[in-house]
């Protein structure tokens, strides 16, 4: 029968600190302080020389302890072994009085740690579950035997161990993705701020040149920019640029399509409305507010009510958005960026478009060209295309041959680079070789008729052009580009195309292009 010996301590006083210590261990958050400060305590209120907290690696099948007072490397073995591994095993609690007398004990960790262990007190930690995690030990009492009452006062304390390092690994862990998640932010939002720049619109014409020059100029300022061009230009990218290389880029880039919004909902979408106004209707802050900071994209701006261009205007001029139904107008700092396909002016004079917004929106102007206009800029865009989907798409396709190229130059494309992207896209899954072929091509871009006079291809129109009558009619369509990108400069024409000014005089007289 075991002796029992009073500790130091009362009872009263043990389970008065157990109180204090549980205090500590709520307010602990790191998990290393915590582990030393549980293995303090014990030691301290049942009179002992060392305390190990063990944990179990479930993966590996291991116990391992990172804190074992006086020890200062980790500990791990297998979870089957020592008075450890038997009360992990068994879930209850063990005091061994001679440890080198037990056939449990495990004299290898001494071995290995150069400590002597006369006695041990070892309990099951369990989770809030009950499950068993780990094993807490205290070693060595100082004077006599471990008794029940120490038994019970570790038992308790180990109780709240558990709690308190689950909870200290859930918050390590929650601190730790929350950390991945702000490095996933930043790396996110650094990969779409290099994605839209000014270097983000291809090409090397004159006018997209012109066009990046505008874009980058226009992003250190804060004035209201107007985007047009037909459908497919690239007007959204234009105004992506603008905002991401802006000190707004942190900010939010909130993009809305006018036309695609029903015109009930257009000034509770765009300005917010408050809840109650109807019957069902809850708040919900506008898409202005929403761009806060940042920049708002209104594309397709034509298409506004003259009531929604009236209440914008006001927006322009006020800094400030009323909510549909609102009692208090809100303050608001955004840039405006807006985009249409429509000729404003016209609008305006069929009294469908309000020529005080126009003014306010038309600060910065900037007009997408398209793409049969740069035509010399195809075979780059072209190419760029191929590279990006036969990458995704794991095709190893080098480019186009020589009639798939020329082919792509001389259709009209009424649908501009977005419609060039998809037929690339289209090519890249059809293909069969390391070339894209007119074959790989679609049949409304292969079996186009380019319009041109008589005088020029020696064809009448709609009758079946040659691989010839194309190369020509692609040259004179260049050649009228280059002229109208240049003013009609001779020399800065010739310049565009590649050609020498002698080069160019007598393309001109050969296709009766001199005036």
């Amino acid at each position: 029968m075991r002796a029992e010996s009073r500790s130091p301590h009362s009872i009263l006083d043990k389970y008065t600190a157990l109180v204090d210590i549980s205090v500590r261990l709520n307010s602990e958050k790191n998990f290393d302080q915590l582990l030393k400060l549980i293995a303090d305590e014990a030691t301290k209120h049942v009179d002992a020389e060392r305390a190990t907290i063990f944990m179990l690696d479930k993966e590996k099948g291991e116990l391992w302890a990172k804190v074992a007072l006086g020890i200062s490397d980790t500990l791990r073995f297998d979870a089957r072994l020592g008075i450890a591994g038997a009360v992990l095993i068994s879930g209850k609690p063990m005091i061994i009085e001679d440890a080198y007398k037990s056939p449990l004990f495990y004299a290898a960790i001494d071995s290995i740690t150069g400590y002597h262990t006369r006695n041990i007190l070892s309990v099951p930690l369990r989770s809030p579950k009950q499950e068993v995690v780990g094993v807490f030990q205290v070693l060595n009492k100082r004077e006599g035997r471990f008794t029940t009452e120490d038994e019970h006062f570790v038992l308790a304390l180990a109780n709240q161990a558990a709690v308190a390092l689950q909870n200290s690994q859930e918050f390590s862990m929650l601190e730790s993705r929350q950390q991945e998640l702000i490095e996933e932010n930043q790396h996110l939002r650094k990969e779409v701020e290099e994605r839209f720049t000014s270097k983000s619109i291809l090409g090397t014409s004159p006018k997209i040149n012109e066009i990046r020059s505008i874009i980058e100029r226009t992003a250190e300022t804060s004035v209201s920019a107007l985007v047009t061009g037909e459908n497919g230009t690239g007007k959204e990218l234009s105004a992506r640029a603008i905002h991401y290389m802006s000190s707004r880029r942190a900010k939010p880039f909130v993009a809305v399509n006018c036309a695609a919004l029903p015109e009930p909902l257009v000034e509770s979408e765009l300005f917010g409305i408050e809840k109650g106004v109807a019957t069902g209707v809850e708040r919900r802050v506008g898409r202005i507010e929403s761009a806060n900071g940042g920049t708002l994209f209104l594309d397709e701006i034509g298409d506004l009510s003259l009531t929604a261009q009236a209440k914008l205007l006001r927006v322009l001029q006020e800094r400030e958005v009323e909510w549909v139904g609102g009692r208090r107008p809100v303050h608001v700092d955004i840039r405006l960026v807006a985009a249409t396909n429509k000729d404003l002016k016209e609008e305006i004079k069929q009294n469908r478009f309000r020529q005080d917004l126009f003014f306010r929106l038309n600060v910065i102007h900037i007009r997408m060209p398209a793409l049969r206009e740069i035509r010399a800029d195809i075979p780059l865009l072209a190419t760029h295309f191929l590279r990006k989907y036969a990458k995704e798409m794991g095709r190893e396709i080098q480019g186009f041959s020589q009639d798939g190229m020329k082919t792509l130059m001389t259709y009209q494309w009424p649908g501009n680079v977005r419609e060039l992207e998809n037929e690339v896209k289209r090519a890249v899954v059809l293909a069969t070789g390391r070339e894209i072929q007119v074959k790989d091509l679609s049949e409304s871009v292969t079996e186009e008729q380019l319009v041109v006079p008589e005088t020029e291809t020696g064809k009448k129109p709609g009758e079946k052009q040659t691989l010839k009558d194309r190369v020509t009619t692609l040259e004179i369509q260049m050649i009228r580009d280059a002229m109208t990108q240049t003013d009609s400069d001779r020399r800065r024409a010739a310049k565009v195309l590649g050609l020498s000014h002698q080069g160019l005089i007598n393309k001109l007289k050969r296709y009766g292009l001199e005036e």
